[in-house]
């Protein structure tokens, strides 16, 4: 992975992958490590209000991902953000350093959702279960990175177990470093 020609002195990174493989929990360890900014894409855009809409089928908010793009630009041009989302295919190419995919065993994953039934406040329908369990058994997200992205930004990481988040993070933290440039 190298970092692109954007003129950025910090990159951007991409953590995305199926509900539940610890995108949000990976992205704020990093940038707790690293002090780059963590942007948790549904959370930003209902801060901002960047939605249209309520989804009732899968008891989420509709986000706009133009709105959100723009939103997000003069962010992503200045770089050092870690972008946290489970869709990905709407970010430009442009705006990226590193698209890191996470992934869960399909067991770990549907305890993790069965968790969130109980933890939840509104739960997880057994609709939204399934299709997310759907989603990382057919590596739709992976799928759709490779669609998208080049592969020498790529970077495939199991999420399995605490263990495997500090692992990332270290990963992920020293593939920074060596971006740094020498001054």
């Amino acid at each position: 992975m190298t970092l692109n020609s954007s003129g950025r002195k910090r990159p951007n990174i991409l953590i995305t992958g199926t509900p539940g493989t610890g995108k949000t929990t990976t992205a704020a360890a990093l940038a707790e490590v690293t002090e780059l900014r963590h942007i948790n894409v549904g959370d930003f855009a209902n801060e901002e209000n960047l939605t249209n809409g309520w989804d009732d089928t899968f008891d989420c908010y509709y986000i706009n991902e133009d709105l959100v793009c723009d939103a997000l630009e003069n962010l992503m041009e200045e770089g050092g953000n870690i972008v946290d989302h489970h869709a990905c295919d709407f970010f430009p190419e442009c705006c990226f350093d590193c698209v890191v995919v996470l992934q869960t065993n399909s067991s770990v994953l549907h305890e993790r959702f069965t968790k969130r039934l109980f933890d939840c406040p509104r739960g997880y329908s057994d609709h939204k279960l399934a299709t997310n369990s759907e989603c990382q058994i057919f590596q739709v997200l992976l799928d759709k990175v490779k669609e998208n992205y080049p592969d020498d930004i790529l970077v495939i990481l199991r999420s399995d177990f605490l263990e495997d988040i500090t692992k990332n993070v270290e990963t992920l933290t020293s593939w920074i470093s060596n971006l740094s440039p020498a001054v």
